[in-house]
């Protein structure tokens, strides 16, 4: 998929990263902290993140693609280029704690005996997880935004 009606297909499915990619960040930090949100939330979670770590390399392919197109890159284009390769990792790793925070709601529903250790470790790892993607995220996009619009004060 390089193109959807005429545009570059990179262009339209950025925006989705842009948007899916944080929102699935600050949801499962905030299940992994808020049990009443756990209840409530993580199966839109574990949606998302499936979603995200799809559209993660239909992204980078598109941006691949366009790339190509645009002849020799400049290097705030690089390290764009090099920045959003590291996205896949990301979003497996956001896509590995949606799927803990979906068994630890499913162990928490079967029994009465709190899972507090199980919920402390993944309330930290869902915070370092999350917190990185949207760091990651936000300094992907810059170098996007600054190759794209960088020479146009």
């Amino acid at each position: 998929m390089n193109t959807i009606s005429g545009i570059p297909a990179h262009a339209l499915l950025v925006h989705g990263m842009v948007v899916l990619a944080p929102l699935t960040a600050l949801l499962e930090i905030l299940c992994a902290f808020w049990p009443a949100a756990r209840r409530r939330l993580v199966w839109l979670v574990l949606a998302f993140a499936v979603v995200t770590t799809v559209l993660t390399p239909l992204t980078t392919s598109a941006g691949e693609w366009l790339l190509q197109e645009g002849g020799p890159p400049r290097p705030i284009l690089q390290e764009h280029v090099e920045r959003g390769e590291w996205m896949i990792y990301f979003s497996v790793a956001m896509l590995i704690v949606a799927v803990a925070l979906a068994a630890l709601h499913w162990a928490e529903g079967r029994s009465d005996k709190p899972r507090k250790a199980a919920a402390a470790v993944l309330a930290v790892v869902s915070l370092v997880v999350g917190v990185s993607s949207i760091v990651t995220v936000v300094r992907i996009g810059d170098a996007g935004a600054q190759a794209v619009w960088g020479d146009r004060g």
